[in-house]
């Protein structure tokens, strides 16, 4: 993901002038092709990132297209203030691309998780909230994002990520995208779990369950129209994160379902725990101990189905 959005990142500065990039003193060699093309474009603004996110607002004031970016807790929570009172408050265009999402870093510990961040930023207003699902959603949001010209936070996994996109997807800002069809259950899948949640789809085929796979890459403003059509039709609807269940994008799905009529879906949030993980290990290792494996999400989308049905007489 990281590689897709620097070289989506050069070829979008290529065409405006005004693209200027802020790094936290990371990615410097992924960013050599663009510092050779555009040095003036180029600020390494070190571990400083508050001061870097106060910067980019005064780059947007004047007209300029700043894009900021470094691991996820030090452009978010270390500087929510900043992108609060500086970037929000203004509905400047500052485009925020946080990489290592969720557990991409597990083994770095805490201060290198971020499960909380989808939650803190979505709740600011103007902030629209992007979390593309593989590399080719990467370069589509970071296209829209800059077109948009409003405050929008990116949120990156890290890499080697699957492709899972085999052609380029009609992309919207706001505008769900389905892979895959099937009208028993819906599974929402958000950020860097696309792949997973691909797997799971066809390990719940398998159990003849028919499961329609949508990447929902905007958390904020939600796909309404799309979230309507599903709960209409199938009897869950999950959404899958590598967030914490709190705050969330299966929690911005339940306040939306809690003014709508009742539906006939039963809503099933799977994310993290809201507890810290303290046992070491690799982002494969962390996502089995918090139940995001493929395995694990697709017996918790079975077990909830059959629920269901009972719950409705078999029907």
């Amino acid at each position: 993901m990281r590689n897709a959005f620097a070289e989506q990142l050069l070829v979008l500065a290529a065409e405006d002038d005004r693209v200027v990039l802020l790094s936290g003193d990371i990615g410097n060699r992924m960013f050599d092709d663009y510092k050779g093309r555009f040095p003036r474009r180029f600020f390494n603004c070190g571990v400083a990132e508050a001061n870097m996110m106060s910067m980019a607002a005064g780059m947007a004031l004047c007209g300029l297209r700043p894009v900021v970016y470094t691991i996820v807790p030090f452009v978010t929570t270390r500087c929510l203030e900043q992108i609060r009172v500086d970037v929000c408050y203004h509905k400047l265009g500052v485009v925020i691309v946080g990489v290592g999402g969720g557990l991409c870093y597990a083994e770095l510990g805490a201060t290198h998780h971020s499960c909380e961040d989808i939650a803190i930023l979505r709740v600011l207003p103007g902030m629209t909230v992007l979390c593309p699902g593989d590399a080719c959603e990467v370069r589509l949001a970071l296209e829209a994002a800059i077109r948009n010209g409003g405050p929008c936070y990116i949120r990156l996994g890290k890499k080697g990520e699957p492709l899972v996109h085999r052609q380029t997807p009609a992309f919207a800002i706001g505008k769900g995208i389905t892979l895959r069809q099937g009208a028993d259950v819906a599974l929402l899948s958000t950020g860097n779990m696309l792949p997973v949640v691909v797997q799971a789809a066809e390990m719940l085929a398998g159990r003849n369950v028919a499961a329609r796979v949508v990447s929902m890459h905007t958390v904020k403003p939600l796909d309404v129209d799309l979230l309507g059509e599903v709960f209409r039709q199938c009897t869950t609807v999950a959404t899958i994160e590598e967030h914490s269940r709190l705050g969330g994008l299966g929690s911005a799905v339940a306040e939306w379902l809690s003014e709508q009529p009742a539906a006939r879906a039963r809503l099933l949030r799977i994310g993290t725990a809201d507890t810290f993980l303290h046992s070491p290990g690799d982002q494969s290792r962390a996502r089995r101990h918090q139940g995001l494996d493929a395995e694990t999400v697709a017996r918790q989308v079975l077990d909830t189905h059959r629920a269901s049905l009972s719950g409705q007489g078999g029907k």
